[in-house]
């Protein structure tokens, strides 16, 4: 996920505007991390890339 990115990107829940946690990175790209909503609180993980931005009910838990 390029961190350019971030500047468009919203909370599903609230709308609010959103943080990074970078754990791995590559250049300007977000390998794993997590994006965290400022307003209130969700967080939403970055694995492979890939943000999963659904809201923490619809996310598949493993």
């Amino acid at each position: 996920m390029r961190k350019s990115l971030l500047d468009i990107l919203a909370c599903p829940v609230c709308k609010g505007d959103l943080d990074v946690e970078v754990t791995e990175e590559d250049q300007d790209e977000i390998i794993s991390g997590e994006l965290i909503c400022k307003k209130c609180g969700e967080r939403y993980p970055v694995e492979e890339g890939i943000p999963n931005m659904l809201p923490p009910e619809l996310r598949e838990k493993v």
